[in-house]
């Protein structure tokens, strides 16, 4: 039996999973009356592949990563809902997550009745390995890391990621929704050999993709494998996958880098106004900001029609607004802003 075997809830262990039409036929060709479709072919009167083997594949080739290891979702929340429903047994067992971090953990495992144990970074967002192992206890079954975290923007090293998974008994789960803005590097092809890695990315930000709700997981085939066991039978749209390989087809590379550019010059740009009290480091398309007023120059903001995430309500970043990153002239607005809210 493997560690991630005796991690998984019973239930979940012995469930039978749902088989679709889809399961029970493999070939392409055919007179389809197994799955109460219409017959009338729009083009989507029929379902999408349950296993979306085709996007697998061509995600794979441009990670480098084998299909069987890759899980894909209605947006990384999907996976994040699934890993909980996995491996946490309601009212018993506890999962920890950062603070600050992204909020969509702890609602996650509220919503299946899953303590979230909640361990502060310190006041450079820095990550204290032994504190955070010392949260966690018997019925410790996730540990939830954002790198690069959001809100912070900063990633964790990559030596100090991967201790947290050897030292720790349950499966850590990093969060690499920002990770093609970082010079850190991805952890997705450790998560491949590591048994108790579960690696998350998206299509929603380097690749532009929010609209078509695209996450994903990268495992061992025996995670990804309990994932799709789980998930609900077509999680994923056709239209969804047909727009999202398409897209994959174009190179990238130029607009991560353009985005890298604007991002040092706003980090460079903003510390200029007086009062600007902080720009924090990040390896992110957004930067945290510490100002005087946070509630007023966000107001300031809205009123000119631009719109930035008030955090300065959330633990750890008191007086901090998330700037995302935009086009040039976006940036440049915020700039005039800026200087327009000095007078």
């Amino acid at each position: 039996m493997s560690k991630i075997t005796g991690l998984v809830r019973p239930n979940i262990a012995a469930l039978e999973s749902y088989s679709t039409a889809r399961d029970e036929y493999k070939g392409k060709i055919g007179i389809f009356l197994d799955a109460n479709e219409s017959p009338f072919d729009n083009g989507y009167n029929r379902y999408p592949d349950p296993h979306q083997i085709e996007l697998k594949e061509l995600i794979g080739g441009i990670k480098g990563i084998p299909g069987a290891n890759l899980f894909l979702g209605n947006g990384s929340d999907e996976a994040i809902d699934l890993v909980l429903r996995v491996f946490c047994t309601p009212g018993r067992d506890n999962v920890i997550v950062l603070v600050p971090s992204y909020g969509m953990y702890s609602v996650a495992a509220a919503v299946n009745d899953i303590e979230c144990r909640p361990f502060m970074l310190g006041e450079d967002f820095s990550l204290d390995t032994a504190g955070l192992l010392a949260v966690a206890d018997d019925n410790t079954k996730l540990i939830f890391l954002c790198s690069p975290n959001n809100p912070s923007g900063n990633a964790f090293p990559r030596g100090q990621l991967l201790d947290i998974c050897r030292r720790f008994r349950g499966v850590v789960v990093v969060d690499e929704a920002y990770v093609d803005f970082s010079s850190q590097g991805s952890l997705a092809h450790d998560a491949v050999e590591l048994e108790n890695l579960i690696v998350l990315q998206t299509l929603s930000k380097a690749r532009a993709m929010a609209g078509l709700r695209i996450g994903m997981a990268v495992a061992s085939k025996e995670i990804t494998g309990l994932l799709s066991g789980v998930k609900y039978p077509y999680n994923l749209s056709l239209p969804a996958m047909q727009i999202a390989a398409e897209l994959l087809k174009r190179d990238n590379s130029e607009e991560v880098s353009a985005l890298v550019r604007e991002r040092e010059r706003m980090s460079g740009m903003l510390p200029s106004f007086p009062f600007v009290q902080k720009v924090y480091s990040s390896d992110a398309n957004f930067l945290l900001v510490k100002v005087a007023d946070a509630d007023r120059l966000y107001s300031f903001l809205l009123e000119r029609g631009i719109i930035v995430r008030n955090r300065s309500r959330v633990p750890g970043c008191s007086g901090c607004l998330r700037i995302t990153i935009g086009l040039r002239k976006e940036n440049d607005a915020v700039l005039a802003a800026f200087n327009e809210y000095l007078r």
